[in-house]
């Protein structure tokens, strides 16, 4: 089997919410998706997605993906998709750095190997656990009691575990923190994620003003150095985000018990190829994982069930279904949120067909 094709959509997802904010006054209300096809001479055809949160989240941006697929694209034609170790060989050596260019490429070559051996990608990546996974809700930053109370909707709706977006005045934070845990119930997870928009005091000081409450805290600041700094001083669970963008720094976090929790995203650390040694990293050196990416619809969604669905059910701290998010809907045949849960596909490969009246004509096409 070789690659004879590779090609690329441009999508539009607009929020239903209509504006997703977090810190230092960033805001989203549109994400500009890219759907990736890998077409083999046999038929079959895998697709991933790449859908970055932006250049001020993340070192990635849309145009960015496509303008990395046209450089990259040439030299993985006839090549055989299912060797995944290889194809991420040749992917580096002919792109260094920009992993998340790469994690559309490497969705859809695991999404060509389950259709092959006629097998979900999530038992290729090592077998599936439990009937579903849990969810979180990503809140959007606004007043405490706004998002107060779209914690206790979404709680309505079968979610136990909140990422609440923080990072802003630490007073208001404080107050934001204390008006969602207000809601909430025995057995439900709060994680007050500043996306690094704390500076080190500042985080410091927001620690302790809620330390009577169970709260995960998540990416205080921006370098891993500050974040180490806090965690010394943290009476709470902690969880590095931004920072952990290779199993390098997974491995030194981990020698320096900077957290205890671990969130990676496919497209940061560059597919599902990586993001499943990262994971089985965790897993052997006990650290809980929230599995995701950095945004998506329903081919994105379709990738985060698989990797997670296939994760140690006492390693899975949680995931999210980001096409719950948005209004458009890419493929059928993606997950969906049932109470506050999702599964991954039984069939084979990502078990989604993309809708072509969404995806609309090639933005790319490399052949």
């Amino acid at each position: 089997m070789k690659i004879d094709r590779i090609f690329a959509h441009r999508v539009e997802l607009p929020l239903h919410e209509t504006t997703y904010k977090w810190s230092g006054g960033k805001s989203v209300t549109v994400f500009d998706s890219t759907i990736v096809g890998v077409e083999t001479d046999t038929g079959l055809v895998g697709y991933g997605e790449v859908c970055p949160l932006g250049p001020f989240y993340l070192p990635a941006y849309a145009d960015g993906v496509r303008a990395g697929l046209r450089e990259l694209g040439p030299h993985l034609l006839g090549k055989d998709p299912r060797e995944l170790t290889k194809m991420n060989y040749l992917m580096d050596a002919a792109l260094k750095g920009h992993p998340y260019v790469k994690s559309g490429i490497d969705i859809a070559c695991w999404d060509i190997l389950g259709q092959f051996a006629q097998m979900p990608v999530c038992e290729l990546l090592g077998g599936r656990y439990g009937a579903d996974v849990h969810l979180y809700r990503a809140i959007s930053q606004e007043t405490p009691e706004l998002m107060a109370a779209k914690v206790a909707g979404y709680r309505a709706e079968g979610y136990r575990r909140f990422q609440l977006k923080v990072g802003g005045d630490p007073d208001v934070d404080i107050a934001r923190i204390r008006a969602v845990s207000a809601k909430l119930q025995p057995g439900d997870r709060l994680v007050a994620d500043a996306n690094t928009g704390w500076i080190q005091h500042e985080a410091v000081r927001v620690a302790r003003a809620v330390q009577d409450i169970d709260v995960y805290i998540e990416q205080p600041c921006l370098t891993y150095e500050e974040c180490l700094a806090v965690r010394r001083q943290c009476p709470h669970p902690f969880v590095l985000d931004e920072n952990i963008d290779d199993l390098g720094i997974l491995l030194r976090a981990r020698a320096d018990l900077a957290m205890d929790v671990v969130n990676l995203k496919i497209s940061k650390l560059g597919g599902l190829t990586k993001i499943r040694q990262a994971r089985d990293l965790c897993v052997s050196m006990g650290i809980g994982m929230t599995l995701e990416d950095s945004w998506g619809g329903d081919i994105a969604t379709a990738a985060i069930a698989h990797l997670a669905h296939s994760t140690p059910t006492p390693f899975l701290f949680s995931t999210t279904d980001f096409n719950s998010y948005v209004t458009v809907s890419t493929a059928e045949g993606a997950p969906q949120r049932v109470n506050g849960r999702m599964a991954a596909s039984t069939a084979p490969g990502l078990g989604i067909r993309p809708r072509p009246e969404v995806l609309g004509p090639r933005v790319l096409e490399i052949a």
